[in-house]
């Protein structure tokens, strides 16, 4: 039992002792990571963000505001994939931040601006999160004035001792659980999952790290849009529009099943946006679509 509270989490008393364990066995992230391919199929995809785009023009919605949407509302469906481990500890979660960085220029040089949204809602109609996000966007690369950045402003001037010194003391503050609200609510590495649009950069073929600093415990890479051949329901091959998300996760929060599951129901709500957020107009209309349980599995599980 710690001896104090965290502001982010509660602390996870009711699961299986051989999961308890993990983290002292295991005590990093890198050290526990799992990396997972996912191929989507975007044929549909592509037309319905066209058609909902074409119902709502002053939105311009595209694959990466609808993956993230894909991923808040997973988070809520799916508790177990917004844990983390702190101080050799398991905890759940308080609310569903989604993390990203957005380019303050449109230049190849162009500086990087991290962005944390928050997911509060599990309803959320897709155009209403869409707005919520470009705001958000807009607001993180606009401001020059930002708490972290001026945080981080004043730590570069300091002397390379006080600097190691000022990181060793914010890491033990974490571990204790005595890291200011503020301070976490500001970091965008306190997160549910860290989302990074490669594919905007004609990247493809990369997998990306889990950082030890902060409580992510998911990473997702999103590639490029391309074409490909794959197999359709008579094993015929078909050029359809496809992209690969590669993730990175911490395999401490939860079992493999229900990892699996989870971010397959990813994948399903990118392939198949009418399925959940609606038709294109209805959509863009901010209409809402029922949502199930989120806990069947698409598949059977298979011990090998």
């Amino acid at each position: 039992m710690p001896l104090f509270r965290r502001s982010d989490g509660d602390l996870i008393r009711d699961e299986a002792p051989s999961r308890l364990i993990l983290p002292y066995l295991m005590r990093g992230r890198n050290e526990s990571i799992i990396l997972h391919e996912s191929i989507c199929d975007i044929t549909r995809t592509r037309a319905w963000l066209r058609s909902f785009n074409h119902a709502a023009p002053e939105q311009a919605a595209t694959l990466f505001h609808l993956f993230l949407w894909s991923c808040g509302r997973t988070a809520h469906l799916r508790p177990k994939m917004n844990r983390f481990v702190a101080g050799g500890r398991l905890y759940q979660r308080r609310g569903v931040w989604l993390s990203f960085a957005a380019k303050r220029e449109l230049r190849v040089d162009g500086p990087l601006v991290p962005v944390k949204l928050d997911f509060p809602d599990r309803n959320e109609c897709f155009a209403a999160f869409v707005q919520r996000l470009t705001l958000c966007i807009e607001d993180a690369t606009s401001r020059e004035d930002r708490l972290v950045d001026r945080e981080l402003a004043i730590s570069v001037h300091l002397p390379h001792a006080v600097r190691r010194m000022l990181a060793g003391v914010y890491r033990a503050a974490d571990r204790m659980n005595l890291l200011p609200r503020r301070f976490i609510e500001s970091d965008p590495m306190f997160t549910s999952i860290f989302v990074a649009n490669l594919g905007s950069l004609g990247l493809d073929r990369t997998w990306h790290h889990l950082y030890e600093h902060g409580t992510c415990s998911l990473f997702a890479v999103l590639g490029k849009q391309r074409e490909d051949l794959i197999a359709d329901g008579r094993r015929q091959a078909v050029t359809r529009d496809v992209v690969t998300i590669r993730w990175s996760l911490d395999e401490r929060i939860t079992d493999a099943s229900y990892c699996a599951s989870s971010l397959d129901m990813m994948r399903r709500i990118v392939e198949d946006p009418a399925q959940h957020a609606g038709e294109p107009e209805q959509a863009a209309r901010g209409g809402a679509v029922p949502i199930d349980d989120g806990l069947h599995l698409s598949s059977p599980i298979r011990v090998l």
